[in-house]
């Protein structure tokens, strides 16, 4: 049996940069990840400008903007008679103002990479988390297993960072509120040519709705359906996907039929919820598993981020000095992240119920929006620090103690 400072369960976005700030405070780490990579297609690409700023305060933004990436400065609808500017992020203030476009899998690489180079930090993978080990009321660690069979880590804090069908979350009792979504999202991807359009955008028609990701060789195609429609559109056959993928993006029309049929296809059930406690004796909880995010405004990984730098702000200290974490510090990192979760999910709320909502429906009307929302100025000043910078953007404030090895 290991013991640690601090084991955190789930290697996505909130527990990799957990994990990173924490090591390169002097605090012994380990991260649990069930998975033996961190190639997931489903996993979202966009890194924004709040994100680039915590790579920048702890030294990896230059290495990140090596990888292949794609930037956006502008959002922008596109419905059948117009391209919709909604968010020109251009006149951010500060010294990112783009969007960064990066496979998910990149992402995390680069940052557990970074913190592989502190010897105090340890990344187990193919290590699936299935209970928490208790001492009372407290969390002093968790079990998982792995090809070589069933393990325990002992720890001073335990924190499930493991997604929104968190195991950990599962077993400490705790169930999140639901706040339902309309929607649920098939994700598939189909070559990518050179004449075809450069820019990622969301297309928006009469019953229909769609995001294209540029990934330079190929088109990562997010196509959205009404919560729980999957298996009635399988029933149709693989027609009834190519058939307006190919409408509402012309340029793919030649290239449909590379759908075979819906093995091709994985299915996103997007859920939107939070937790009303995030936290119990020796424990925490962040990122998607303390509330998943819909995927309106692409915000969730920066979101992730946002309540690892939070959590490590508070945390670090404490436990490199070998300290207990009384549960009052654990709530205050819930009470700092709070009304940005909520804010958020509220907004993404509207959306749904504004736009996703009618645009599903059987009785959807045609597609109108303004020509130019992002020329609106309380919208547009609005939008671009909401979707750029988030609600409330955290900066990094713990001292690097620990040495690379």
């Amino acid at each position: 049996m290991n013991r640690n400072t601090c084991v955190i369960a789930g290697g996505g976005p909130a527990g990799a940069m957990l994990a990173l700030l924490l090591a390169r405070s002097g605090v012994q780490v380990t991260l649990l990840e069930k998975h033996g990579d961190f190639l997931r297609d489903f996993r979202g690409d966009t890194i924004h400008p709040s994100t680039l700023q915590v790579l920048d305060e702890i030294g990896l933004a230059e290495e990140f903007l090596r990888l292949p990436h794609r930037k956006m400065s502008s959002m922008e609808f596109k419905t059948d008679d117009a391209t919709v500017p909604v968010a020109d992020l251009s006149r951010l203030d500060g010294k990112y103002d783009y969007i960064a476009f990066v496979p998910q899998w990149d992402f995390l690489n680069l940052v557990t990479s970074a913190a592989s180079r502190y010897p105090n930090f340890r990344l187990v993978m193919n290590a699936e988390v299935h209970g928490v080990i208790r001492e009372g009321n407290a969390v002093r660690g968790v079990r998982y297993r792995d090809p070589e069979g069933e393990h325990e880590i002992r720890a001073t804090l335990t924190v499930a960072a493991d997604g929104r069908r968190s195991d950990v979350r599962r077993a400490a009792g705790l169930v999140p509120v639901e706040h339902g979504a309309p929607m649920d999202v098939l994700w598939f991807r189909l070559p990518r040519e050179s004449a075809d359009p450069d820019e990622t955008f969301l297309r928006l028609s009469t019953g229909h709705m769609m995001v294209a990701i540029n990934r330079g060789t190929y088109w990562q195609l997010a196509y959205m359906i009404p919560k729980n429609g999957f298996d009635a559109l399988r029933s149709r056959g693989i027609e009834a996907l190519r058939e307006p993928v190919g409408r509402l993006l012309p340029f793919l029309k030649d290239r449909v039929e590379l759908l075979s049929d819906f093995g091709d296809v994985s299915v996103l059930s997007v859920a939107l919820n939070r937790l009303r406690r995030w936290h119990r004796p020796g424990l925490l909880i962040i990122g998607d598993a303390a509330h998943a995010m819909s995927p309106v405004f692409g915000v969730g990984i920066n979101l992730a981020v946002q309540d690892a730098v939070a959590a490590a702000n508070l945390l670090a200290g404490p436990l490199a000095a070998g300290a207990e974490i009384p549960e009052s510090l654990l709530a205050k990192i819930q009470r700092r992240r709070i009304p940005p979760t909520v804010i958020t999910q509220f907004a993404q709320r509207v959306v749904q119920n504004l736009v996703i909502r009618p645009a599903l429906s059987e009785k959807a009307r045609p597609v109108r929006l303004p020509r130019d929302i992002s020329r609106l100025p309380v919208i547009s000043s609005l939008a671009r620090r909401f979707i750029g910078q988030g609600v409330l953007p955290e900066h990094v404030r713990t001292p690097m103690k620990s040495h690379h090895a």
